[in-house]
């Protein structure tokens, strides 16, 4: 007769997003502690980093958390932050793209050269300009998941043939400086309403209302499908400190010149493509195809239309990023694109919460994380620290993003959710 001891079967993991927590405050903790220890840290590092890099430059300066200087950043940001926000779409499928360097720097050209020395309407040439740096991502696109090139291959060959279609638009002159008062030119300059203060406030508060809104459609969507949902106690607290980082920042504008432009597209087009990303079926389909093709098309997804789309959408992300990096710097050139803005926005969006591996992340990656590298800089610069310093700088603060990835997503696999 045995003697062995029966052991109790060990039972099945819980998917966390099905469970229901406690009630108030301490339930709140109570879930904020799981997900750090399944290693879901969402943007917290991100946020923590702001406050201590603010905090450091402001010691510093005395000046870094001026009204100028915050108008400065929220303006600066706009350009490598929308070719990040490119990044992140990529990314999404796990995927990569050597090319959204020159694809912004070619798209100035076109559009520059179109306008101030073809006489084309400047908002045609934009257009042109934007159009074609789609149609070089839908030619990316296609090789990649058409004919089965891998798409390090495929853009890095794109990064050198639209350099060289670059300089062969601007031509021997070298650069080509912006129209007066132009399309291009006030996409950095203009202030909404003239410095009007209304608007930086309407800008806020309607910021806080949309995020509101959208964590309330949230949770009803989720209580009718029988799932738990934030309480409302949560939803309000979480929309509490937005409103307090908005009003503070609207604040903060109108002690300068008011909204700047950058800012409230920036904004809007990553608050669009968010949108896209979490509420629709394509955005559903890009998350699918990162975390696996197999499975992806085995559900039905058109994963070559799904690749070729996602190229042609962060080309052109990256093509209007260079509209504001010419306006920004007064002139297209044959420089712009190049030097370390690939490797900045690649940057921004690891930095900002995506992941290297495909199938995580958000939009709003490619805000924090360009604007954590924009604070850095522009705290360097005012303290004339070499820019050898800021390289270094820069590559510590991306090696400690992709570790923390790394092990994010290691942990996530030992807790069943990788």
């Amino acid at each position: 007769m045995s003697t062995e001891t029966p052991t109790t079967p060990t039972p099945p993991a819980v998917d966390p997003r099905l469970l229901v927590r406690k009630e108030g405050l301490a339930g709140y903790f109570e879930e904020f502690g799981r997900k750090l220890r399944s290693g879901e840290i969402g943007s917290l590092p991100v946020v923590v980093g702001l406050i201590i890099i603010a905090a450091i430059f402001q010691w510093k300066t005395g000046s870094f958390l001026n009204a100028d200087n915050i108008t400065n950043i929220s303006k600066w940001i706009a350009g490598p932050g929308l070719i990040a926000a490119g990044v992140v779409f990529v990314l999404l499928l796990g995927e990569i793209d050597l090319s959204l360097g020159s694809i912004a720097g070619v798209t100035a050209a076109i559009s520059s050269v179109l306008a101030a020395r073809q006489g084309v309407n400047e908002w045609l040439a934009v257009l042109i300009g934007i159009a074609a740096a789609v149609a070089m991502g839908a030619v990316h696109g296609f090789f990649f998941s058409k004919v089965g090139v891998p798409a390090l291959l495929v853009t890095l060959a794109g990064m050198q043939a639209w350099l060289g279609l670059q300089h062969l638009v601007i031509g021997n002159l070298g650069t080509v400086n912006n129209l007066n008062d132009g399309v291009i030119a006030n996409l950095d300059t203009y202030f909404l309403g003239d410095g009007d203060i209304l608007w930086a406030w309407l800008f806020a508060v309607l910021a806080i209302a949309l995020f509101a809104a959208g964590q309330l459609f949230d949770a009803r969507r989720r209580s009718a499908a029988g799932l738990p949902a934030r309480p409302v106690a949560e939803i309000a607290l979480r929309t509490g400190a937005l409103a307090v980082v908005a009003l503070v920042v609207a604040y903060m504008l109108n002690q300068d010149r008011g909204l700047p432009l950058p800012l409230v597209l920036f904004v809007g087009i990553v608050a669009i493509g968010d949108f896209v990303l979490r509420r629709t079926t394509y955005g559903r389909q890009i998350f699918a195809v990162g975390g696996g093709i197999e499975a992806a098309r085995r559900a039905g997804i058109n994963v070559a239309w799904v690749r070729t789309s996602v190229y042609m959408i962060s080309a052109g992300l990256a093509g209007f990023g260079g509209l504001f990096i010419a306006s920004q710097q007064g002139s297209a050139d044959k420089s712009l694109g190049s030097g370390t803005m690939l490797m900045n926005a690649i940057a921004a969006a690891v930095i900002g919460g995506t992941s290297l591996f495909g199938g995580r992340g958000k939009l709003w990656s490619a805000l924090l994380g360009i604007l954590v590298l924009q604070s850095i800089t522009t705290g360097l610069d005012m303290i004339h620290a070499q820019q050898a310093i800021q390289y270094m700088i820069t590559g510590a603060v991306l090696l400690a993003a992709v570790v923390l990835d790394s092990v994010s997503r290691r942990t996530q696999k030992s807790n069943g959710r990788g």
